[in-house]
């Protein structure tokens, strides 16, 4: 009995570890990197600034995002949305692991200033190069690994459960691939754009408002993803909490805005 008890405890620490990796992360990808960085949807102090930075290498681990590198690549995204020049498009890559890999190429291309970028494209992004020097070097993404073993080691009741290392290790390119893929190909659209974009998800809890990707590329300067009353999109109360506590400052209209 005492054995069948620890067991369920331990399995629901990996419930929770997991559960929480996945969604602190994305939650960092979406508010910083996304909303933040590539599209200015809101301001923040220098302070505020690197505290986001921070929180975002502690909940990315591994798999850390550049605000920088992620910022100027969104950006060429939309300029450029399933044409050649595309970063990450379904129609220039032969699976969703090439896409990954030559998205992987030219963001540490951009990460390491080796990318012919322009400059209509690096228009106030977050650089700390600190952080983004800790976060991009292998020492830290070698600790992070180490941990999820270590984590796993400690509370994993059963075999399958080491499985899900490796989506911790690559937790951020998954979620990338998820919207960047699949949310070119499969879902439904509100709005005609000129490309492929779609809403991979009705009500979209899994990827945090991500998945409104059709709603996004119509108005891709607007806080909150969702359009139709069905639509929550998670992170905008976020957005509006934060701004209420003057830890940002939502731009005036927002609503309206589209980049």
């Amino acid at each position: 009995m005492m054995y069948l008890c620890t067991s369920f405890i331990y399995s629901m620490v990996i419930l929770i570890f997991f559960i929480a990796h996945w969604y602190l992360s994305l939650f960092t990808q979406s508010f910083f990197c996304h909303r933040y960085s590539a599209h200015r949807m809101f301001t923040m102090s220098s302070g505020w600034e690197k505290f986001f930075y921070t929180i975002s290498f502690i909940f990315q681990g591994s798999s850390f995002l550049s605000p920088k590198a992620y910022g100027i690549m969104h950006r060429m995204h939309h300029a450029y949305a399933d044409t050649e020049k595309d970063p990450h498009s379904p129609k220039y890559s032969k699976n969703v692991f090439d896409m990954m890999y030559q998205t992987w190429k030219l963001f540490r291309a951009i990460n390491r200033d080796e990318a012919n970028v322009e400059p209509k494209f690096t228009k106030n992004i977050p650089n700390w190069k600190f952080m983004e020097y800790i976060g991009d070097s292998w020492g830290a993404r070698v600790f992070w690994v180490a941990f999820y073993i270590w984590f796993y080691v400690m509370f994993a009741t059963h075999w399958w459960m080491f499985l899900l290392i490796p989506i911790h290790i690559m937790i951020n390119p998954i979620h990338g691939a998820i919207i960047n893929w699949y949310a070119h190909i499969y879902g439904n659209t509100n709005f005609e754009v000129n490309d492929t974009s779609k809403n991979l998800l009705p009500i979209d809890v899994l990827m945090l408002g991500e998945s409104y990707h059709n709603n996004h590329h119509k108005f891709g300067g607007r806080a909150n993803f969702g359009v139709k009353w069905y639509e929550f999109d998670p992170v905008y109360p976020f957005i509006k909490l934060f701004d209420a506590l003057h830890i940002i400052r939502l731009k005036p209209n927002n609503d309206l805005n589209y980049m």
